[in-house]
């Protein structure tokens, strides 16, 4: 007798995704379950010649030029640099977001393609200056070398922006935004917490854009035992990422993973920045990301969070859907409003 289908969950029955960006998403999840190993390393060579990158273009394409700046060439630490034309033209001091891509602390980079577009649409959208850190990547260099790597780009720009040939006179670190997604907003929210204690001479955050921010713990929250199946997150993955992530000896309920878990670090006596979180009805982390919601709200923190309720994880990598357009929206006003407290 013929097997049946697997049967989808219930709560996927309504998701509905343009074959474009269907197609995407299945290649997406080909890649990476081809080149994770069970041994919890990667086949770079493979991952490489299937992750489509794009050079830096210092001539403007959509408006924005881009410039690859070096950080410390021992950890081939770096970050693209993307300029609005507008910058020139502009008398007014204009922001910095400083953004960590996502891709599971494993995978990816400042030059693949698809956060080659998102950087260079926030960098036109929002006339702001946008550093996409160039990281270094799991299982290779486990935690905490991507939040190190986060810090000295922030003590970089404090300090050593004017070696920077295409820095724009009138970009002002002192109007400073930490971004990110998905393993990106990890870093982005871990970074954040180093920079409350340091000291930086000019350098000053504004705010945090967190867009689904991976995080995780030892429990199975309901969302990710009610999403499974969903588009590109699936337990075996984020496990798999976890483990590629952390040293052998901490476990997934360190304060890295589960920011609001039983580790969590205590922010109350934080200076920390008003926070921008992006939630999506149909990825598996959700509830995780609620929690991390409730935490900065149970520490006295701002916070403002907003939820797509039709949206997968990464959504807004894909310019195709509707919610894209929106979170785009959504950060350009929270910049602006921040800006004008000023």
């Amino acid at each position: 007798m013929a097997s049946k289908p697997p049967q989808q969950p219930p709560h996927l029955k309504t998701l509905s995704l343009p074959f474009r960006t269907r197609i995407t998403v299945s290649l997406l999840n080909f890649i990476t379950d081809t080149v994770r190993r069970n041994n919890g390393t990667v086949n770079r060579r493979v991952f490489n010649l299937l992750d489509r990158r794009v050079a830096a273009n210092s001539s403007p394409s959509r408006g924005v030029s881009s410039h690859d700046v070096s950080v410390n060439p021992s950890k081939n630490l770096w970050f693209r640099l993307f300029v609005p034309r507008t910058a020139a033209a502009s008398g007014d001091s204009m922001p910095v977001i400083v953004f960590f891509h996502g891709g599971g602390f494993a995978f990816l980079s400042a030059s693949s393609f698809a956060y080659d577009a998102v950087c260079r649409r926030f960098a036109g959208k929002m006339n702001a200056v946008v550093c996409s850190v160039e990281y270094r990547l799991a299982p290779e260099h486990k935690f905490p070398a991507q939040y190190d790597d986060g810090l000295d780009v922030l003590n970089f720009l404090d300090k050593r922006r004017h070696e920077i040939d295409a820095w724009p006179n009138n970009a002002d670190v002192s109007r400073c935004f930490i971004a990110g997604d998905s393993a990106g907003g990890n870093i982005s929210h871990n970074v954040t917490v180093s920079a409350c204690t340091s000291r930086f001479s000019n350098l000053k955050i504004l705010g945090l854009i967190n867009i689904q921010p991976f995080f995780g713990g030892k429990e199975r929250v309901e969302s990710e035992k009610d999403l499974e199946g969903a588009p590109i997150v699936s337990v075996t993955r984020t496990e798999w990422m976890w483990k590629a992530f952390l040293p052998s000896d901490l476990d997934t309920d360190h304060w890295a993973v589960n920011v609001s878990g039983p580790n969590a670090v205590d922010l109350k006596g934080y200076d920390f920045p008003e926070t921008l979180l992006f939630i999506g009805g149909f990825d598996p982390l959700k509830d995780w990301q609620r929690r991390y919601y409730e935490l900065l709200r149970g520490c006295g923190k701002e916070v403002k969070l907003v939820e797509y309720s039709n949206a997968i994880h990464a959504f807004y990598v894909f310019p195709e859907l509707p919610e894209a357009s929106l979170l785009f929206n959504e950060v350009k006003d929270f910049i602006t409003k921040k800006l004008s407290k000023l």
